[in-house]
């Protein structure tokens, strides 16, 4: 029943019907837990307020189906935006960006040349960039996009998931880089041929993920809201003596945010991924196909209004 429905959620999210009638109507029907407005200041809002918590941010002004340079063009500017707001309000905040909002649909040469003007200026105000990691079939240009913008940018890096085969060899792959990269379990829907299907062995994968980047020194973003592979964590750094400033846990806004704050208290740095904008849908319905429980909690939602 679980996998039907994460099945049903996301096939949702690809529905560009559906995502266009999303932006017209605006967040509801329980969106608003999982996305910080529709604006720039609504997300520097509820960035400032973990700030407050002791928790620091990454923000993502969300954005589906680009398909025109002027798209393209329009989001690479309200990152601009974004990175220009995190230095004025003097936010501890980075910037988590898709290549696909980018252009990477259109044209390599689009892609880098949004990508440079973005992190020119994140250099200057010394924000980080993430790159985002998205289906299968976009994962080998975005790595290789990463690779090229690593040889001449520092505040770069970018996100591998653990249900897929290839990821161990792309941690291999990219050492020599000395990335900063976010590992996360996945959360587009894959073939078989490609992906583990089994929970267990994805899980299991994850763990050989974190463990593989940790002992290589590299810097390490575990981004989960499982408490095993928390632990499985924090053991780790024990046994092997690996400082805390070399990983640090993330969540997504929304979920959990008593154990986000207890994290924070236990001494680990603790970022909240927090998106924003009119382009919710894809985004929304990803995360209900990741945590079936947070349907009932939307429905709940919904009856009491």
């Amino acid at each position: 029943m679980e996998q039907t429905m994460r099945n049903f959620f996301l096939f949702l999210s690809q529905n560009k019907m559906l995502t266009k009638l999303a932006k017209h109507y605006g967040l509801r029907f329980g969106a608003a837990r999982f996305v910080a407005g529709e604006t720039i200041d609504g997300a520097v809002d509820v960035v400032r307020e973990l700030n407050e918590q002791g928790l620091d941010v990454t923000i993502d002004h969300l954005g589906e189906f680009v398909t025109t340079e002027e798209e393209a063009g329009y989001m690479t500017e309200h990152c601009i935006q974004a990175i220009r707001r995190i230095h004025q309000e003097k936010l501890s905040s980075q910037l988590s960006l898709k290549l696909t909002s980018m252009g990477l649909d259109i044209s390599t040469e689009l892609v880098m040349k949004n990508m440079e003007y973005i992190l020119k200026e994140a250099k200057q105000y010394n924000v980080f960039i993430t790159i985002d990691m998205e289906d299968y079939q976009r994962c080998g240009k975005t790595i290789n996009i990463f690779k090229e913008l690593k040889k001449r940018y520092d505040n770069v890096g970018t996100v591998l998931q653990a249900y897929l085969y290839r990821t161990e060899q792309d941690i291999k792959t990219l050492s020599g880089y000395a990335p900063n990269l976010r590992l996360v379990k996945g959360a587009y829907k894959e073939s078989v041929a490609v992906a583990f299907p089994d929970k267990i062995d994805v899980d299991d994968s994850f763990k050989n993920l974190i463990k593989l980047h940790l002992l290589n020194g590299h810097y390490t973003a575990i981004a989960t809201h499982d408490d095993q592979i928390i632990e499985y964590t924090k053991k780790l750094a024990v046994i092997h003596d690996i400082p805390r400033d070399q990983f640090e846990f993330q969540m997504l806004f929304g979920i959990r945010p008593e154990r986000q704050k207890q994290l924070r208290k236990e001494g680990y740095t603790m970022r909240v991924y927090v998106p924003y904008g009119k382009d919710w849908y894809g985004y929304f319905m990803r995360r209900l196909a990741e945590r079936p429980a947070n349907v009932a909690f939307i429905l709940k939602g919904i009856v009491k209004k």
